[in-house]
C-alpha cells in the first residue's frame, strides 16, 4: 500500500469510527443542542467539543489506549463511573423539570438569563472530561483502532476523527438553531428536561448492566 492510499484509508477509518460513536444520545450532545437552542456561545461550544475529541483520540493513538487495555479492572471502573455520571446528569435534568416555575413569564425570564462564555465552557468541559465513559469510547476504543495504522497513517486517522466530530457538532448546532422557535414556549423546556432525564437514566442502567455483566 503506497503512502497516499494509506493516508486516505486511515482518514476514512478515523472518520467512520468517530461518526459511528459520536452520533448517539449523550450528555455532551444534549448540552450542545441545548446551547444552540438558547443561542449561547454556540461556536465556542462546537470548537471545544471538536478540540476535546481530537485531543482524546490523539492520546489514545499515542499509547494511552494500550495502557487502559492492559488494566481490565480499570476499564470496568471507568464504565461504572460513566454510569454514575449519566445517572447524576439524568437526575439533574429531572430536577430542572420538577422545579421549573409554572408561570410562563417567570420560566421565560429564567431561560433567557444569559451566561458568560467561561461559565458555559466550564460546564461543557466538565460534562466532556469528567465523564469516565468518554475515556472508554474515545481513548480506548478509537485510540486502539488508530494505533493499528502504520506510520503517518495514525495522524491521518486522528484527522479523520476530528473531521467527523466537526461535521457532527456543526450539524447539531444548526439543528438546535432551527428548533429555537419551538422552545419559545417555556413548557417545551420542561418536556426537553423530562425526556433528557429519562434517557440518561436508561443509558445509566444499560452502561452499568454491561459493566457488571448483567442480563438486560
Amino acid at each position: 500500500m503506497d503512502m497516499t492510499t494509506n493516508f486516505y484509508s486511515a482518514w476514512i477509518a478515523g472518520f467512520t469510527v468517530c461518526a459511528s460513536l459520536i452520533v448517539s444520545i449523550g450528555a455532551q450532545n444534549l448540552y450542545v443542542l441545548r446551547q444552540a437552542v438558547q443561542g449561547e456561545h454556540v461556536k465556542a461550544c462546537v470548537a471545544l467539543c471538536v478540540l476535546s475529541d481530537g485531543l482524546l483520540v490523539a492520546l489514545g493513538v499515542a499509547g494511552m489506549a494500550q495502557m487502559l487495555a492492559s488494566y481490565p479492572a480499570l476499564a470496568q471502573y471507568l464504565t461504572l463511573g460513566g454510569a454514575a455520571f449519566l445517572l447524576a446528569y439524568g437526575l439533574f435534568a429531572l430536577r430542572r423539570m420538577w422545579l421549573a416555575p409554572d408561570a410562563a413569564m417567570e420560566a421565560g425570564e429564567r431561560r433567557a438569563a444569559p451566561r458568560g462564555m467561561m461559565s458555559v465552557l466550564a460546564a461543557l468541559a466538565a460534562i466532556t472530561l469528567l465523564n469516565p465513559h468518554v475515556y472508554l469510547d474515545t481513548v480506548l476504543l478509537m485510540g486502539s483502532i488508530g494505533a493499528q495504522q502504520e506510520g503517518a497513517g495514525r495522524w491521518s486517522y486522528v484527522m479523520g476523527a476530528v473531521s467527523a466530530s466537526c461535521l457532527w457538532f456543526v450539524l447539531l448546532a444548526m439543528a438546535g438553531h432551527r428548533l429555537k422557535h419551538l422552545f419559545a414556549n417555556p413548557g417545551a423546556w420542561r418536556v426537553m428536561d423530562g425526556i433528557t432525564g429519562v434517557m440518561m437514566l436508561c443509558l445509566a442502567w444499560w452502561v452499568a448492566s454491561s459493566a457488571l455483566g448483567m442480563e438486560i
